[in-house]
């Protein structure tokens, strides 16, 4: 049964933004001895971004907004486009410790704010626990709680791990959330989940991939292994390889998507596959380096690049289903080293009538 569609919905990611947010990376453990090119390449970010809608930077003291300013500057940064603001954070993934954007049936935008966990994986927090209220506090829109139906405590969850078309479907993974290790809310079931997507972003029909990609320390974001880039569009990360460990639950994923396809309660569905950058290690350890971490703004689409011969592959493949937007790559090498590249540092805040209900 179709759950009933709640009151608010989460946006396709290339539906209008009002900004970006990110994070000034500062937490050295997560980049070692590459903090200063993380820096670079976040300013590099955000010369791009601020070429096409405001961009929102949460330093984590006063101390900071001079060093980044100056870096900014550097990079020709428009600094017009772009405000500071002194956040604490403990890192600098917006994606999943900042609040999601969503808009109720009269056009306001509200910040939806899950509980962050540090993935469960990260004993250091609590700062990124405020982020979402800081959110709110900064741009004076309504911030919502969700909570479960049967404890009455706050979901659990992360943007990075939900992927909507604005058009009442959702990506996810069962490795994220109904795996057999629970980490984020215990006791709730692929239903369950379904009934809060519908109530909270507007989903009425929601399918269910495997596994995200090796490396991935979230536990099974979707964001590395299959994006929506139109209503009726998926782009699928494939890796090829029989040898390569991402190989069989890559295709474990696009079988499922092409099953979605013929599905009467999806509606036509048309599927692209994109491949994975070679492998990236860091001291032995598999990264998540994917192309499929690319975020949509106004106009723009940046994609992560690795300094490999399938990059071309990928940024045409984008180009071509994104006619109406340039296509950049930026350099994701140093920043694949922190677990993450473009999706997960970055968090849009839709366009709307500014403010909601309070």
């Amino acid at each position: 049964m179709t759950p009933p569609v709640g009151r608010w919905r989460m946006p396709a990611e290339w539906e209008p933004h009002r900004a970006t947010w990110i994070g000034w990376p500062h937490h050295e453990p997560d980049w070692p001895g590459k903090l200063e090119a993380v820096r670079w390449a976040y300013a590099e970010i955000a010369r791009v971004l601020a070429d096409h809608e405001p961009v929102e930077v949460l330093c984590p003291t006063d101390d900071v907004q001079d060093d980044v300013r100056a870096v900014l500057a550097a990079h020709a940064v428009r600094t017009d486009r772009v405000r500071l603001h002194s956040v604490p954070t403990d890192r600098v993934w917006l994606r999943d410790s900042g609040p999601t954007g969503a808009i109720d049936a009269a056009g306001h935008v509200v910040w939806l704010s899950w509980v962050f966990n540090g993935w469960a994986k990260y004993d250091n927090w609590t700062q990124d626990s405020g982020v979402g209220a800081a959110f709110a506090t900064i741009t004076g829109l309504a911030r919502l709680e969700p909570r479960r139906p049967d404890t009455g405590e706050r979901l659990v969850l992360e943007g990075g791990g939900i992927e909507v078309n604005g058009h009442g479907l959702m990506l996810v993974t069962e490795e994220w959330l109904t795996s057999d290790v629970q980490v984020r809310n215990p006791g709730l079931g692929a239903r369950d989940y379904e009934r809060l997507f519908a109530e909270w972003l507007g989903v009425r029909h929601t399918i269910w991939l495997g596994e995200g990609c090796v490396g991935d320390d979230t536990h099974g974001h979707i964001d590395d292994v299959a994006r929506f880039v139109s209503a009726d569009t998926v782009v699928v990360a494939v890796e090829a390889d029989p040898a390569d460990e991402n190989h069989g639950r890559t295709m474990d994923n696009l079988r499922r998507l092409q099953a979605a396809a013929t599905d009467p309660a999806v509606g036509p569905l048309r599927i692209v596959t994109i491949p994975f950058p070679g492998a990236r290690f860091m001291h032995g350890e598999r990264l998540p380096a994917s192309y499929a971490n690319f975020y949509i703004a106004n106009g723009v689409v940046l994609v992560p690049t690795f300094n490999d011969p399938r990059d071309r592959e990928a940024l045409q493949t984008l180009a071509d289903l994104f006619p109406d937007r340039r296509v950049v790559g930026i350099h994701a090498v140093d920043l694949v080293w922190g677990q993450g590249t473009l999706h997960c540092l970055t968090q849009q805040e839709p366009e709307g009538a500014r403010r909601g209900p309070t």
